[in-house]
């Protein structure tokens, strides 16, 4: 895992798309790009893109969910989101890429910024929190 130390977390961003999901919440760019591929409507260069980025993701930085199987959990957190914390901008560069992707395909998505913690906090490591939005219908 990389340990770079990020720049101070002035406040936290998301991208995030417009359309709610089944569940009501609006998904999150991985998770947006994700279904994508899912739905087999990827280029061979936008899956590669996608392969080769979510790797990095995963090899360099903790997933949630592998530190706390509880964190995405519906009936324990329900509508728990992550953000990137601001300052973690060695995660952030790697996003216009996957804007591109949602564009190519019409697929929305807005960057969402908040001073304080959006929501409560379930999860925190250096780059990243996974909070249960302040109100139910927040992102």
């Amino acid at each position: 895992m990389s340990d770079p130390t990020p720049a101070p977390a002035a406040g936290y961003v998301r991208f995030q798309g417009t359309t709610p999901h089944a569940r009501g919440h609006l998904p999150g760019i991985f998770a947006l790009v994700n279904g994508l591929a899912r739905d087999g409507r990827l280029s061979p260069e936008q899956e590669r893109f996608r392969r080769a980025n979510n790797d990095w993701y995963d090899g360099a930085y903790p997933e949630p969910s592998s530190v706390d199987p509880t964190v995405y959990d519906h009936a324990v957190n329900p509508g728990a989101v992550a953000w990137f914390k601001a300052g973690s901008t060695e995660l952030i560069e790697r996003v216009p890429g996957y804007l591109e992707i949602l564009a190519a395909h019409g697929v929305e998505c807005l960057e969402v910024r908040s001073e304080n913690a959006p929501g409560r906090i379930v999860y925190e490591d250096a780059w990243q929190v996974v909070v249960v939005p302040h109100h139910p219908d927040a992102p």
